[in-house]
């Protein structure tokens, strides 16, 4: 299953391995155990330091397998073949088993390390899936951290009867302890968010380490935020970068083909571009946080902000910049929330494959819905795209692949009015003829949601003032209503919403800023 390309690199990732570990697979018989096995025994072959052990461990299944580091197993379960985008998921764990060092911020790591109740996680993922491996790795690195936390990974392909016995139609899903904890577009910075809410006792009372004064923060580490910091660090400044997830809504973008200079690109190239780019810099990276408030101190006395992490911790700074971006808009229908994970979707290329052979709606006809329709008509039976409006907004070249497609449907200048399940899963959509009022319903199994965005400022409440859709309201050098706090990119006023102006803003959000630090000091 490995090339000898991938062996190669595998062998140099492993030189520095510490500690010995053991991949231990259980016994018994599968019809995919021997595609496993080999696959495990090739990853084995490029270190001393990896062995593979096969041994009755009651474990779920003959294709589940757990790392082991000095015979102990360390809590990171894999049950399928974790090829595909989980592949870097095995890797990692291997080498942060044997001595790598963990991703996570310290005040995070001191977090996780302070839970007392025992935690196990169920990851249920597709190998198609984008979000998945940062959910599947944060739990790893959760249960290295700490003993009482031990996780599994489990591809839905190759466990269809517990898929259909849970009513999974989304990934990832997450259940902790055998109920469901997390499931739709979620990530690491949630995962955060759902731990303290359920243990607040790992945040309060925490003594952190207080960081210096900042001269520059930047919350939001998409295009724009991630150029705002670079700016800013290679003006010499002490800078600190705040995020939910390094890359942002672009992370979930398949295919790039505007970014000038680069000709074809993908959401996960970009993104690990920037962050390598990120790196070269002497910048405090705070990522899975959110700022849940900035205190922005008395007018006209050049004080610093304060900003109040989700952590607990308190960061001073001369200045702020808000790059948080934009997140998908809710159709606010009877049924959507409450079926997100039962056949309601935000993701087409994670949650797609779950509908392999069904009927799907996609609701929306600009860029992002149309692109979503041909991406699902190459895995599902049927697409039929609603769009409110009298005419698609998406580019021509998209609308006439789309129109030309035998598998997908469009109907123009209609209302979604509910979603319909039944037994936990959606099979219906309601909607409503503008031009009649007639209210209509369509049998289905799925809908994917891609109505365009809305602005991530909901914390700035009394901080800067906005439009009535949320927007952050700026001039042209990217400064809000309230001196020294800055804004860049989708979360702002700034018209059209593309990657290569977000960053502009952001570099220019960050000229402003030390612009005012020089003349404010």
């Amino acid at each position: 299953m490995l090339n000898n390309d991938i062996l190669n690199a595998l062998k140099t990732y492993t030189e520095k391995m510490t500690n010995k570990v053991s991949l231990v697979l259980q016994t018994g018989d599968h019809e995919k155990r021997a595609e496993l096995k080999d696959f495990l025994q090739q990853i084995c072959s490029v270190s001393e330091n990896l062995t593979l052990i096969e041994r009755d461990d009651n474990l779920r299944s003959p294709i589940s397998f757990y790392l082991a580091v000095d015979g102990k197993n360390n809590g990171i379960h894999f049950s399928g073949i974790p090829s595909g985008h989980e592949f870097n998921s095995l890797i990692l764990a291997i080498l942060q088993s044997s001595g790598t060092e963990l991703k996570l911020d310290s005040t995070l790591t001191n977090m996780v390390q302070k839970i007392i109740e025992e935690l196990h996680f169920e990851v249920f993922i597709s190998l198609s899936c984008h979000n998945c491996p940062d959910v599947v790795q944060s739990l790893n690195q959760f249960a290295l951290l700490n003993e009482n936390i031990s996780t599994e990974m489990i591809d839905g392909g190759l466990f269809q009867a517990l898929i259909d016995e849970r009513n999974i139609q989304g990934v990832p899903s997450v259940y902790l302890n055998g109920e469901l904890f997390a499931n739709g577009k979620i990530d690491t910075a949630q995962l955060i968010d759902k731990l303290i809410e359920r243990f607040p006792y790992i945040v309060a009372g925490d003594a952190t380490e207080q960081l210096p004064l900042q001269d520059i923060t930047v919350i939001g580490a998409g295009p724009a935020g991630i150029a705002s910091a670079i700016y800013a660090a290679r003006k010499g400044l002490n800078v600190t970068l705040i995020a939910d997830r390094i890359g942002g809504q672009v992370k979930d973008t398949v295919g790039i083909e505007n970014l000038i200079s680069v000709p074809k690109t993908t959401g996960a190239e970009l993104t690990s571009n920037m962050q390598a780019h990120l790196n070269d810099y002497d910048i405090t990276i705070k990522e899975f946080l959110r700022v849940d408030k900035i205190e922005k101190g008395y007018p006209n006395d050049n004080s610093p902000k304060k900003l109040h992490l989700s952590s607990g911790e308190i960061i001073e700074s001369k200045t702020v910049i808000i790059a948080t971006g934009a997140k998908w808009r809710e159709l606010g229908v009877p049924g959507e929330k409450e079926n997100i994970g039962s056949g309601v979707a935000y993701c087409p290329h994670c949650d797609g494959p779950f509908f392999k052979g069904k009927d799907v709606a996609v609701v929306g006809g600009g860029n992002s819905g149309i692109e979503a329709a041909l991406d699902l008509a190459g895995m599902v039976n049927h697409v039929t795209v609603f769009e409110f409006l009298t005419e698609l907004k998406a580019d021509k070249i998209l609308v006439d692949k789309a129109e030309a497609h035998e598998k997908i449907t469009i109907i123009k200048n209609v209302a979604t009015k509910e979603v319909i399940a039944e037994n936990g899963k959606v099979v219906a959509i309601a909607y409503e003829d503008r031009d009649t009022g007639e209210l209509k319903q369509q049998s289905l199994s799925g809908i994917f949601v891609q109505i365009g965005l809305i602005p991530n400022s909901n914390f700035l409440n009394g901080v800067v003032e906005r439009t009535q859709h949320g927007e952050i309201i700026i001039d042209e050098k990217c400064q809000t209503t309230e001196p020294g706090i800055f804004a860049a990119g989708d979360v702002t006023t700034v018209p059209y919403k593309q990657i290569v102006i977000a960053m502009g803003e952001g570099a220019k959000a960050s000229l402003s800023a030390f612009d005012y630090i020089i003349r404010e000091s």
